[in-house]
């Protein structure tokens, strides 16, 4: 009865390193390699086998959700800075100049984003993102036509051109913005007959493997 009190804690603190290990593992080569490096090689990283790696996480979107749980509170703090910024402008553009720095720094988040949204999936992050866009709508800065909704293609723009320009120029998606942000502004909008994409189709979007 002693052993079998002293061992369960042991193996619950082998279980928690063995986790620990695929997740840094798996950190350190989404980031050089993007999400789709085999996972035999995050396990062989990790020094654990690979049915190991399948008992701590059965799919690889559950290893991913693990890796990337801080980056959603890192969006979340940047979108309270953002809206912190006086200048409702100012604050759209550095809230999304930030995220982009995230996307270029690693190669994994970059994948991602490319997928889904940064806190699309937390009540908090799209409360925050609502009221960033809709302050600097509602000053006359961002175009009256712009929605929530519309951050999916400045996002997913902006990740294609973060991984094809990398191997290049890893900071040649700071001109692409500049033009998008440019493109944003409400003096230089142009009337556009075409709807945005409504809440169900982005969520759709996003569910689409």
């Amino acid at each position: 009865m002693i052993v079998g009190m002293s061992s369960t804690p042991a193996l619950r603190r082998d279980a928690l390193r063995n986790r620990e290990r695929l997740v840094g593992a798996a950190r350190e080569l989404f980031a050089e390699r993007g999400l789709d490096v085999p996972l035999e090689e995050v396990a062989r990283r990790a020094g654990v086998s690979i049915g190991t790696l399948y008992n701590r996480f059965p799919a690889r979107a559950d290893l991913v959700t693990a890796v990337f749980a801080d980056r959603e509170e890192t969006v979340l703090r940047l979108a309270e800075s953002a809206l912190a910024i006086d200048d409702p402008w100012a604050g759209f553009v550095h809230f999304v100049e930030q995220i982009c720095r995230l996307l270029a720094a690693d190669r994994g988040y970059n994948d991602h984003c490319s997928r889904s949204l940064p806190a699309a999936g937390t009540d908090r992050g799209y409360e925050l993102m609502t009221r960033l866009v809709d302050r600097a709508r509602e000053t006359g800065a961002l175009r009256a036509d712009f929605v929530l909704a519309d951050m999916a293609f400045v996002i997913w723009s902006l990740t294609r051109t973060i991984e094809l320009t990398a191997p290049v120029r890893p900071d040649a998606w700071r001109r692409h913005l500049a033009f998008l942000l440019d493109g944003l502004r409400a003096a230089a909008a142009h009337s556009n007959d075409v709807p945005p994409l409504a809440e169900a189709e982005v969520a759709a979007l996003i569910a689409t493997p």
